[in-house]
């Protein structure tokens, strides 16, 4: 794989709470510098994105219910559509991980097809096509949970199913800290789940060629990581 190839897996990422403008600005035009599928921002920042991103190949990514999934549904909804009408042509929303714990997978789905559906309203009245990713979370569900949750994706009309937040905090029994974002079972999980019927997303602790490597051989279509301008930079031809 070229370096260009593996920058179109790449949603070059700034999602701190912390962003500057000026970190924004630097983001886009690294990603049409180097070519990378999109730039991944908190929804505030999409007009700004939209701005600096107008007439290139780079998208605008931002994120809905994030990240603890935890808004109601009404709120996802309206965020999804007002994030598309501002510039947004992807949209990665968390799930409602209580309620996957809580096994209703019902209302996770309806959740989920509210945001697809709110998005493509959003969609048509610009004349524009929109992507819809669900972040699963998976460093807090079990195997079945992450199935069942693919499924439930996959039903609402989402386009991608995507590992992780990257903020997740999972414990272990004793207090000690468990990794929190993406690992090839999870992709090779997912990837078995969804076929090739939906697409895949990579996402937290993505920080080196080698781990990019792994998650791509895995199932992964795309990355998500602030650190795609380091992967890009080592990877070899």
């Amino acid at each position: 794989m070229t370096k260009a190839q593996i920058a179109k897996y790449i949603d070059h990422t700034a999602l701190a709470a912390f962003a500057t403008e000026k970190e924004i600005v630097k983001l886009c035009k690294e990603a049409v510098t180097y070519g990378f599928a999109s730039v991944c921002i908190n929804p505030s920042y999409v007009p700004l994105a939209h701005k600096k991103l107008k007439d290139t190949d780079v998208k605008v990514c931002t994120v809905i219910g994030f990240p603890l999934g935890c808004d109601t549904t009404e709120s996802k909804a309206f965020s999804a559509k007002d994030a598309v009408l501002k510039g947004a042509d992807e949209l990665d929303m968390v799930i409602n991980i209580s309620e996957a714990k809580n096994g209703n997978f019902d209302y996770v789905e309806k959740d989920i097809k509210a945001v697809v559906d709110a998005a493509k309203a959003g969609a048509s009245e610009v004349n524009k096509k929109i992507i819809v990713k669900v972040i699963l979370e998976t460093c807090y569900l079990t195997d079945d949970e992450v199935v069942k949750a693919c499924i439930a994706s996959k039903n609402a009309g989402a386009d991608f199913v995507k590992t992780s937040t990257g903020f997740g905090t999972p414990k272990a029994p004793d207090g000690t800290a468990l990794p929190n974002g993406a690992s090839v079972h999870h992709v090779q999980l997912m990837k078995k789940t969804v076929g090739d019927s939906m697409k895949i997303k990579a996402a937290g602790g993505i920080r080196s060629v080698r781990t990019a490597e792994e998650l791509i051989k895995a199932g992964a279509d795309r990355l998500g990581t602030s650190s795609g301008l380091l992967i890009y930079q080592n990877w070899e031809d």
